[in-house]
């Protein structure tokens, strides 16, 4: 039987021997199912060594932070880093413009300040003020050529603080351009002709 004991037509001796000795087996087994109740579960890999699950579970946590703090700066990268400090200081001349008082007087240097950079139509100053900001940005432009026509070259650049202007190359690019011309100027004579008993 599924129980262990005898099947069929059994009589009361057979059948307490059989109850005895199942609890004779419980008794043995006892301490073995106490240990197993609060026991822990032993996880294995495929090769079958014990694996340490506290530690994966810290590993993982601190991949998925250094995974996130790439994610964010890649974020931060894909908005583009000036834009961003530009809407920082947006912010912190809108907080420092609502700190200040809603009646403004004659002696606010931020509003001084504020209308003298504004540039107004018919101003006589105006020309005077833009002829300065252009001499100041003009500084920093880097030098320009100022001499005769150069020889021209296939990328057309103008000589400057780069290239100095002397050709120094083989001749390709003059007898290219020859040749361009040379082609031009044989199918404009060609259409000349064709076209000459019209």
């Amino acid at each position: 039987m599924s129980s262990g004991g005898r099947a069929g037509l059994v009589s009361a001796d057979v059948l307490r021997r059989e109850q005895q000795e199942l609890r004779k087996h419980d008794r043995s087994t006892k301490h073995l199912e106490e240990e197993s109740r609060n026991a822990q579960t032993v996880f294995r890999d495929k090769s079958g060594r014990k694996r340490n699950l506290a530690q994966e579970q810290l590993e993982q946590r601190m991949k998925a932070e250094a995974e996130s703090k790439r994610e964010e700066q890649y974020a931060k990268w894909g908005k583009g880093l000036a834009q961003e400090r530009q809407q920082q200081q947006n912010v912190e001349d809108a907080i420092k413009e609502m700190q200040k008082p809603l009646a403004r007087y004659i002696d606010d240097q931020d509003l001084d300040q504020m209308l003298r950079e504004q540039e107004r139509e018919g101003d006589p100053m105006a020309a005077l003020i833009k002829k300065r900001k252009a001499k100041e940005s003009k500084e920093k432009e880097k030098p320009r050529y100022k001499g005769p026509a150069p020889p021209l070259n296939r990328f057309n650049i103008w000589p400057g603080h780069r290239w100095d202007g002397v050709d120094r190359s083989n001749g390709f690019e003059q007898q290219r351009f020859a040749r361009i011309a040379n082609k031009k100027a044989v199918q404009e004579l060609a259409y000349k002709w064709s076209v000459e008993d019209m």
